[in-house]
């Protein structure tokens, strides 16, 4: 069949042509016609999350008997295909579109409508039966933290992006536990400080992971209760009485929890927000969840920089760390081998960082009763979780996990280090280590060979006070 046959649909405009083969009907047509923007679109889990909640839905609009039982069974099994998977290709509306994502709510309310309709062999109406007691205004939302959860802590998936931190964590445990004999110059600000031990280093990004706010049950938490149920405006319109609390325990039945229910203790999995005005008007809980992908991309920066440092060279850089070699490093100089890994992670980082800053200004437009960006805010929280999540995987996998340490590099620096004068200055004063440290970096001598040259110290003294292990 001809990608050029139409078909001719009809909405509450009139009618429009719409792909022979599309599942979908004249409203997504004429969102694709108007918001040629982009390639973005939305994710496949805020694709299954918009179908969990169609699904919740029209299960219980049922039980209310406001929708036909055999149109709700349909509507549940189409919306299944949806959750699998099934239909993506149909989910064409760009990101860039309405504030309120209405385009992409069609979008799946068509594709339900036509599939049930083909299914039932009777019409099944996008609008009445299957957005039936919703708004876009509380789906998208609702299926913008739903996704956010979905991604965040697998549920019933095992490469979530908190697996992928706890085992970041974990390779990181490991270096610092093999490393903790092993020495290196400390530096601030870009100079030589005194020794420090890779273990201490590697201890240091180790609790900067497991530090990070994520890990705290109310991040999670607040992000899922979500605001279905408050329809056009967070008042209910059309929609029956404690809707939002029926609809969240029908997502809590579909969706497995029995991951959730291991890391929080908690067999209610999502949560309804009674009072849904703030989470309509406002993506508060948004803003902060993306504030705390933030601070983590600002520690992964930290550390894949150190790392990226620590491993340059090898012959005018610090050569102290060695980098798994991945690739050729250069099109033009061979031999060349690149800390690819590292900048890869630095670059996740920097992209996270920049979604933050679009989900905060978007978070501002929260105007009376709606916030009018809901589907960037949505993207770039979601588009955070994912990089982050593939992003640690690979510099784990792939650099953290290979890392070894230029142990003969490191002897010979700590060696030479003039700021282990430092240690001197109990016996001999600040003044007189200066010109120690001051003599040591101009003749590329050993803070030992002068002391012993000017006969300050005997060589059993300052082995002993120069002792590396106990300078750490």
């Amino acid at each position: 069949m001809s990608e050029d046959k139409k078909r001719i649909e009809k909405d509450s405009m009139g009618e429009f042509y719409v792909p022979e083969s599309a599942m979908y009907g004249a409203s997504t047509a004429r969102a694709v016609e108007n918001f040629q923007i982009s390639n973005l679109r939305f994710s496949r889990t805020f694709i299954r999350a918009l179908g969990e909640i169609k699904r919740a839905c029209a299960i219980v609009n049922e039980k209310e008997k406001l929708l036909d039982k055999k149109i709700a069974q349909q509507i549940v099994k189409s919306a299944d295909l949806v959750i699998k998977g099934e239909f993506d290709e149909d989910f064409v509306v760009d990101i860039f579109q309405t504030g309120s994502g209405t385009s992409t709510n069609m979008n799946i309310n068509e594709i339900i409508a036509r599939h049930a309709s083909v299914e039932l062999g009777q019409p099944v109406h996008p609008n009445d039966h299957v957005n039936m007691s919703q708004s876009s205004n509380d789906v998208i939302p609702s299926a913008t933290n739903i996704a956010v959860v979905l991604e965040t802590i697998g549920v019933d998936k095992n490469d979530a992006l908190f697996d992928e931190i706890g085992k970041l964590e974990k390779s990181l445990k490991r270096k610092a536990n093999k490393w903790k004999k092993v020495y290196k110059n400390g530096r601030t600000h870009l100079m030589d400080a005194t020794p420090v031990s890779f273990g201490q280093v590697f201890e240091g990004y180790a609790t900067l992971v497991s530090d990070q706010e994520l890990w705290n049950p109310s991040c999670v938490e607040n992000v899922a209760a979500l605001p279905i149920g408050g329809t056009a405006v967070g008042t209910g319109i059309n929609a029956p009485k404690y809707f939002g609390e029926s609809v969240v325990s029908e997502l809590n039945k579909s969706i497995k929890y029995e991951k959730y229910y291991k890391i929080y203790g908690d067999n209610n999995f999502f949560e309804t927000n009674i009072e849904s005005f703030s989470r309509q008007g406002s993506r508060d809980e948004i803003v902060r969840f993306s504030g705390h992908l933030k601070a983590l991309a600002v520690a992964l920066f930290k550390i894949a920089n150190d790392i990226r440092w620590m491993g340059s060279g090898p012959i005018s850089g610090l050569n102290e760390l060695k980098i798994p070699a991945l690739q050729p490093g250069s099109s033009i100089m061979p031999g060349k081998v690149n800390p690819v890994m590292p900048e890869m992670m630095m670059q996740v980082a920097t992209q996270v960082i920049g979604n933050d800053t679009a989900i905060t200004f978007a978070a501002t437009q929260g105007n009376f009763e709606l916030n009018a960006m809901q589907p960037v805010i949505a993207h770039n929280i979601l588009e955070s979780i994912e990089i982050l999540r593939n992003g640690i995987k690979a510099f784990n996998e792939k650099c953290i996990q290979g890392l070894e340490v230029n142990e003969k590099k490191l002897l010979e620096n700590v060696e030479k280090n003039p700021i282990l004068v430092t240690a001197l200055v109990p016996k001999l004063g600040y003044d007189v280590a200066a010109e120690i440290a001051k003599e040591a970096m101009e003749t590329n001598k050993t803070i030992k060979e002068i002391v012993l040259n000017k006969g300050l110290m005997s060589e059993t003294e300052i082995d002993k006070v120069l002792n590396i292990s106990k300078l750490v």
